[in-house]
Protein backbone atom coordinates (compact mmCIF):
# COMPACT_ATOMS: atom_id res chain seq x y z
CA UNK A 1 0.00 0.00 0.00
CA UNK A 2 2.88 2.29 0.82
CA UNK A 3 4.53 1.76 -2.60
CA UNK A 4 1.21 2.20 -4.35
CA UNK A 5 0.51 5.49 -2.58
CA UNK A 6 3.78 7.03 -3.89
CA UNK A 7 2.98 6.26 -7.52
CA UNK A 8 0.31 8.95 -7.68
CA UNK A 9 2.60 11.90 -6.88
CA UNK A 10 5.35 10.38 -9.07
CA UNK A 11 3.07 10.15 -12.10
CA UNK A 12 1.85 13.65 -11.46
CA UNK A 13 5.42 15.01 -11.41
CA UNK A 14 6.23 13.04 -14.58
CA UNK A 15 3.27 14.58 -16.40
CA UNK A 16 4.36 18.08 -15.36
CA UNK A 17 7.91 17.47 -16.66
CA UNK A 18 6.57 16.18 -19.99
CA UNK A 19 4.24 19.16 -20.31
CA UNK A 20 7.05 21.61 -19.50
CA UNK A 21 9.31 19.99 -22.11
CA UNK A 22 6.52 20.27 -24.66
CA UNK A 23 5.97 23.96 -23.85
CA UNK A 24 9.73 24.63 -23.98
CA UNK A 25 9.99 22.92 -27.36
CA UNK A 26 7.16 25.05 -28.74
CA UNK A 27 8.84 28.21 -27.43
CA UNK A 28 12.09 27.23 -29.14
CA UNK A 29 10.28 26.60 -32.42
CA UNK A 30 8.53 29.97 -32.27
CA UNK A 31 11.78 31.72 -31.43
CA UNK A 32 13.49 30.07 -34.36
CA UNK A 33 10.68 31.06 -36.71
CA UNK A 34 10.82 34.67 -35.54
CA UNK A 35 14.59 34.86 -35.92
CA UNK A 36 14.38 33.42 -39.42
CA UNK A 37 12.75 36.55 -40.84
CA UNK A 38 15.23 38.55 -42.89
CA UNK A 39 17.82 35.89 -42.21
CA UNK A 40 20.91 34.67 -43.98
CA UNK A 41 21.03 36.53 -47.28
CA UNK A 42 22.67 34.32 -49.94
CA UNK A 43 23.18 31.56 -47.40
CA UNK A 44 26.63 30.23 -46.59
CA UNK A 45 27.73 29.54 -50.15
CA UNK A 46 26.57 32.79 -51.72
CA UNK A 47 28.30 35.05 -49.22
CA UNK A 48 31.51 33.05 -49.55
CA UNK A 49 31.38 33.27 -53.35
CA UNK A 50 31.10 37.06 -53.15
CA UNK A 51 33.93 37.30 -50.62
CA UNK A 52 36.18 35.02 -52.68
CA UNK A 53 35.62 37.04 -55.86
CA UNK A 54 36.34 40.24 -53.93
CA UNK A 55 39.59 38.80 -52.58
CA UNK A 56 40.69 37.95 -56.11
CA UNK A 57 40.39 41.64 -57.04
CA UNK A 58 42.04 43.31 -54.06
CA UNK A 59 44.86 45.73 -54.72
CA UNK A 60 48.26 44.91 -53.22
CA UNK A 61 47.85 47.63 -50.63
CA UNK A 62 44.35 46.53 -49.63
CA UNK A 63 45.49 42.92 -49.41
CA UNK A 64 48.42 43.92 -47.20
CA UNK A 65 46.33 46.10 -44.87
CA UNK A 66 43.55 43.54 -44.57
CA UNK A 67 46.10 40.84 -43.72
CA UNK A 68 47.29 43.00 -40.83
CA UNK A 69 43.72 43.05 -39.51
CA UNK A 70 42.57 39.52 -40.35
CA UNK A 71 45.76 37.49 -40.32
CA UNK A 72 45.95 34.68 -42.87
CA UNK A 73 42.21 34.02 -42.87
CA UNK A 74 40.50 34.68 -46.18
CA UNK A 75 37.52 37.01 -46.48
CA UNK A 76 35.27 34.02 -47.12
CA UNK A 77 36.07 32.70 -43.63
CA UNK A 78 34.34 35.68 -42.04
CA UNK A 79 31.70 36.33 -44.71
CA UNK A 80 28.84 34.71 -42.74
CA UNK A 81 29.78 35.75 -39.20
CA UNK A 82 27.26 38.64 -39.09
CA UNK A 83 24.53 36.06 -39.74
CA UNK A 84 25.89 33.56 -37.23
CA UNK A 85 25.70 36.12 -34.42
CA UNK A 86 21.94 36.39 -34.92
CA UNK A 87 21.85 33.32 -32.67
CA UNK A 88 23.53 35.25 -29.86
CA UNK A 89 21.25 35.41 -26.82
CA UNK A 90 23.01 38.20 -24.91
CA UNK A 91 21.44 40.98 -26.98
CA UNK A 92 24.85 42.50 -27.77
CA UNK A 93 24.22 42.38 -31.53
CA UNK A 94 20.48 43.07 -31.49
CA UNK A 95 20.96 46.55 -32.94
CA UNK A 96 22.69 45.06 -35.99
CA UNK A 97 19.61 43.20 -37.26
CA UNK A 98 18.50 46.14 -39.43
CA UNK A 99 21.93 46.52 -41.04
CA UNK A 100 21.26 43.66 -43.46
CA UNK A 101 18.56 45.30 -45.59
CA UNK A 102 16.88 48.51 -46.66
CA UNK A 103 13.16 48.65 -47.45
CA UNK A 104 12.08 50.61 -50.51
CA UNK A 105 8.66 50.63 -52.15
CA UNK A 106 8.69 50.43 -55.97
CA UNK A 107 10.04 53.68 -57.41
CA UNK A 108 9.45 55.02 -60.92
CA UNK A 109 13.06 56.05 -61.54
CA UNK A 110 16.46 56.52 -59.92
CA UNK A 111 15.73 60.08 -58.79
CA UNK A 112 12.67 58.98 -56.79
CA UNK A 113 14.56 55.99 -55.43
CA UNK A 114 17.53 58.12 -54.37
CA UNK A 115 15.31 60.65 -52.61
CA UNK A 116 13.42 57.93 -50.74
CA UNK A 117 16.65 56.17 -49.79
CA UNK A 118 18.29 59.29 -48.38
CA UNK A 119 15.12 60.33 -46.52
CA UNK A 120 15.18 57.17 -44.41
CA UNK A 121 16.61 57.63 -40.94
CA UNK A 122 18.22 54.23 -40.63
CA UNK A 123 20.15 52.38 -39.45
CA UNK A 124 19.92 50.23 -42.54
CA UNK A 125 22.12 48.50 -45.07
CA UNK A 126 22.54 51.84 -46.82
CA UNK A 127 23.58 53.86 -43.79
CA UNK A 128 25.83 51.13 -42.41
CA UNK A 129 28.00 50.75 -45.51
CA UNK A 130 29.01 54.38 -44.98
CA UNK A 131 29.21 54.13 -41.18
CA UNK A 132 31.36 50.99 -41.20
CA UNK A 133 33.63 52.45 -43.87
CA UNK A 134 34.19 55.54 -41.72
CA UNK A 135 34.99 53.39 -38.69
CA UNK A 136 37.56 51.41 -40.64
CA UNK A 137 39.20 54.60 -41.93
CA UNK A 138 39.26 56.24 -38.49
CA UNK A 139 42.68 55.76 -36.87
CA UNK A 140 41.10 56.25 -33.46
CA UNK A 141 38.97 53.12 -33.88
CA UNK A 142 40.40 50.22 -31.86
CA UNK A 143 41.89 47.23 -33.71
CA UNK A 144 39.07 45.01 -32.46
CA UNK A 145 36.34 47.41 -33.62
CA UNK A 146 38.01 47.95 -37.00
CA UNK A 147 38.07 44.21 -37.57
CA UNK A 148 34.41 43.84 -36.60
CA UNK A 149 33.50 46.75 -38.90
CA UNK A 150 35.39 45.11 -41.76
CA UNK A 151 33.66 41.78 -41.21
CA UNK A 152 30.24 43.45 -41.24
CA UNK A 153 31.14 45.45 -44.34
CA UNK A 154 32.16 42.27 -46.19
CA UNK A 155 28.82 40.73 -45.29
CA UNK A 156 26.40 43.57 -45.93
CA UNK A 157 27.99 44.40 -49.28
CA UNK A 158 26.98 40.85 -50.12
CA UNK A 159 23.50 41.52 -48.77
CA UNK A 160 23.30 44.55 -51.06
CA UNK A 161 23.61 42.26 -54.09
CA UNK A 162 20.75 40.01 -52.93
CA UNK A 163 17.80 41.80 -54.58
CA UNK A 164 15.26 41.05 -51.88
CA UNK A 165 17.43 42.81 -49.30
CA UNK A 166 16.45 45.94 -51.20
CA UNK A 167 12.84 44.80 -51.20
CA UNK A 168 9.59 45.86 -49.59
CA UNK A 169 8.67 46.29 -45.94
CA UNK A 170 5.12 44.95 -46.40
CA UNK A 171 6.36 41.42 -47.06
CA UNK A 172 9.69 41.59 -45.23
CA UNK A 173 11.69 41.29 -48.41
CA UNK A 174 9.71 38.31 -49.66
CA UNK A 175 9.61 36.44 -46.35
CA UNK A 176 5.81 36.65 -46.32
CA UNK A 177 5.42 35.48 -49.92
CA UNK A 178 4.76 31.75 -49.66
CA UNK A 179 5.96 29.51 -52.48
CA UNK A 180 6.92 25.91 -53.05
CA UNK A 181 10.34 25.06 -54.43
CA UNK A 182 10.41 21.59 -55.99
CA UNK A 183 7.42 20.74 -53.81
CA UNK A 184 8.93 22.05 -50.57
CA UNK A 185 7.02 24.77 -48.74
CA UNK A 186 9.20 27.84 -48.32
CA UNK A 187 9.13 31.58 -49.06
CA UNK A 188 10.46 33.81 -51.81
CA UNK A 189 13.23 35.29 -49.67
CA UNK A 190 14.54 31.84 -48.78
CA UNK A 191 14.60 30.81 -52.44
CA UNK A 192 16.85 33.75 -53.25
CA UNK A 193 18.92 33.46 -50.09
CA UNK A 194 20.19 30.00 -50.78
CA UNK A 195 18.04 27.58 -52.72
CA UNK A 196 18.85 28.94 -56.18
CA UNK A 197 22.57 29.03 -55.36
CA UNK A 198 22.65 25.63 -53.67
CA UNK A 199 20.77 24.02 -56.56
CA UNK A 200 23.88 24.46 -58.70
CA UNK A 201 25.87 22.12 -56.41
CA UNK A 202 29.14 24.07 -56.57
CA UNK A 203 31.49 24.74 -53.69
CA UNK A 204 32.07 28.44 -53.11
CA UNK A 205 35.57 28.29 -54.60
CA UNK A 206 34.30 26.47 -57.69
CA UNK A 207 31.50 28.98 -58.17
CA UNK A 208 33.80 31.97 -57.70
CA UNK A 209 36.22 30.56 -60.28
CA UNK A 210 33.46 29.89 -62.79
CA UNK A 211 31.90 33.35 -62.45
CA UNK A 212 35.03 35.50 -62.21
CA UNK A 213 35.94 35.58 -65.90
CA UNK A 214 35.28 39.18 -66.94
CA UNK A 215 37.88 41.30 -68.73
CA UNK A 216 39.50 44.28 -66.99
CA UNK A 217 37.26 46.60 -69.00
CA UNK A 218 34.13 44.69 -68.01
CA UNK A 219 35.20 44.65 -64.35
CA UNK A 220 35.73 48.42 -64.43
CA UNK A 221 32.25 48.91 -65.88
CA UNK A 222 30.64 46.72 -63.20
CA UNK A 223 32.51 48.57 -60.46
CA UNK A 224 31.51 52.00 -61.78
CA UNK A 225 28.78 54.05 -60.15
CA UNK A 226 27.91 54.92 -56.58
CA UNK A 227 26.50 53.00 -53.64
CA UNK A 228 23.10 54.45 -54.52
CA UNK A 229 23.45 53.22 -58.10
CA UNK A 230 24.23 49.70 -56.89
CA UNK A 231 21.26 49.67 -54.53
CA UNK A 232 18.98 50.85 -57.33
CA UNK A 233 20.37 48.07 -59.51
CA UNK A 234 19.29 45.49 -56.92
CA UNK A 235 15.98 47.28 -56.38
CA UNK A 236 15.05 47.03 -60.06
CA UNK A 237 15.83 43.32 -60.05
CA UNK A 238 13.75 42.88 -56.88
CA UNK A 239 10.78 44.45 -58.66
CA UNK A 240 11.12 41.95 -61.52
CA UNK A 241 11.29 39.09 -59.03
CA UNK A 242 8.15 40.31 -57.28
CA UNK A 243 6.30 40.68 -60.58
CA UNK A 244 7.15 37.16 -61.70
CA UNK A 245 6.76 35.35 -58.37
CA UNK A 246 3.31 35.94 -56.87
CA UNK A 247 2.20 34.35 -53.63
CA UNK A 248 1.66 30.56 -53.79
CA UNK A 249 3.87 30.15 -56.86
CA UNK A 250 5.08 26.63 -57.58
CA UNK A 251 8.73 26.93 -58.50
CA UNK A 252 11.01 24.32 -60.05
CA UNK A 253 13.26 23.95 -63.10
CA UNK A 254 11.54 26.68 -65.08
CA UNK A 255 12.22 29.21 -62.31
CA UNK A 256 15.88 28.19 -62.17
CA UNK A 257 16.11 28.61 -65.93
CA UNK A 258 14.46 32.02 -65.77
CA UNK A 259 16.53 33.49 -62.94
CA UNK A 260 19.82 31.58 -62.77
CA UNK A 261 21.66 34.13 -64.92
CA UNK A 262 20.34 36.93 -62.72
CA UNK A 263 21.41 35.14 -59.55
CA UNK A 264 24.91 34.52 -60.90
CA UNK A 265 25.17 38.11 -62.10
CA UNK A 266 24.43 39.34 -58.61
CA UNK A 267 27.03 37.07 -57.03
CA UNK A 268 29.66 38.34 -59.44
CA UNK A 269 28.64 41.98 -59.18
CA UNK A 270 28.52 41.72 -55.39
CA UNK A 271 32.09 40.44 -55.27
CA UNK A 272 33.51 42.97 -57.70
CA UNK A 273 31.80 45.89 -56.01
CA UNK A 274 32.93 44.73 -52.57
CA UNK A 275 36.48 44.67 -53.95
CA UNK A 276 36.10 48.27 -55.14
CA UNK A 277 34.90 49.42 -51.72
CA UNK A 278 37.79 47.68 -49.96
CA UNK A 279 40.39 48.97 -52.40
CA UNK A 280 39.16 52.51 -51.89
CA UNK A 281 39.24 52.08 -48.09
CA UNK A 282 42.85 50.96 -48.05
Amino acid sequence: MHAHSESGPYLCRLKIVIQMKSIYSKILILAFMASSLYSYAWGLTGHRVIAEIAENHLSRKARREIKKMMGRERLAYWANWPDFIKSDTTGVWKQASSWHYVNIDPMADFKAFDQNLKAQAGPSLYTQVNTLSSQIKDKNTSEKDRKIALIFLIHIMGDLAQPLHVGRAEDLGGNKINVTYFGEKTNLHSVWDGKLVDSQKYSYTEYATLLDIKSKEEVAQIQSGTLEDWLYDSHKIANKIYAQTPNDSKLSFDYQYKFNDTMERQLLYGGLRLAKVLNELF
